[in-house]
């Protein structure tokens, strides 16, 4: 696991690099099926991962958001997962609140992990059993364990909508454009929760996940079910990530909730 960390590592800091540049020489946007953006950039970055890490490790399968999918994978004990940059939307407004998310999943569990930020200079590693670590300095989510005052990532409409069984308290409430970003930032203990009730997929979450857990936050979907990875489906329908104490509180509010498959 060691020295997968270190080559996604090095090669997630590569393609981060790549992406900074690209996205100072001007970017060519289009839309993808469904209306969301993409740009040369992430292809670019998608590209440059795929080539470094399958010639490191060619046995290894792969499953990234700009590759279409290759079914084989599915009998490979170990793969890549990758978003090549999570947050495009931000990288193409200006703001830093993107990344480069790569995992390396064993057996349906991430065991190695990079959320690399470059805007912001902030690396977040982990490996199974090994912790979490932003820049080389150990991160541990908080010790909230109320609802209320909590710093919440995440959709402040959301919170005010009249369906909702019990009103929400007042929370410090805000968004960051990339779904890993989010979680690292619950797992150094910036915010406390992040909650997103729409659906996501494996590579939006595998890395940031293992990070999460390594840092004691907790991951589930809305009904508090762990993920898996490598799955036929790569959606995965909900996100909520939390301090251990806070996590049952949520849940309590929103697993009641069916969503849309």
């Amino acid at each position: 696991m060691i020295d997968d960390l270190a080559l996604i590592l090095d090669t997630a800091r590569e393609a981060g690099e790549l992406a900074r540049r690209l996205k100072g020489e001007g970017l060519e946007t289009w839309s993808k099926t469904g209306g969301s953006p993409v740009t040369n950039a992430d292809i670019a970055v998608d590209t440059l991962l795929r080539t470094r890490l399958g010639a490191a490790r060619p046995d290894y399968g792969w499953l990234s958001e700009e590759t279409a999918d290759d079914p084989a994978r599915l009998d490979k004990s170990r793969l890549f997962v990758v978003d090549p940059i999570d947050g495009t939307v931000a990288f193409l407004k200006g703001k830093p609140w993107w990344a480069v998310s790569v995992a390396v999943v064993e057996n349906g569990k991430p065991v190695a992990g990079v959320v690399f930020a470059p805007e912001l200079d902030e690396t977040f590693t982990a490996t199974a059993g090994g912790g979490a670590f932003l820049n080389s300095a150990v991160i541990t989510a908080s010790a909230q364990d109320r609802v209320e005052d909590c710093r919440m990532l995440g959709d402040a409409p959301m919170f005010k909508h009249p369906a909702w069984r019990e009103p929400w308290p007042p929370m410090h409430i805000e968004t960051r454009n990339s779904i890993a970003y989010r979680m690292c930032l619950v797992a150094d203990g910036r915010f406390d929760a992040a909650l997103a009730l729409n659906g996501k997929s494996e590579w939006d979450l595998a890395a940031a996940d293992l990070i999460c857990a390594e840092a004691k936050a907790v991951c589930t979907d809305h009904k508090g079910r762990a993920y898996a990875y490598n799955q036929t489906n790569t959606r995965l329908p909900s996100l909520v990530s939390a301090a251990p104490s806070l996590h049952p509180l949520i849940l309590e509010r929103v697993r009641h909730i069916d969503l849309p498959n």
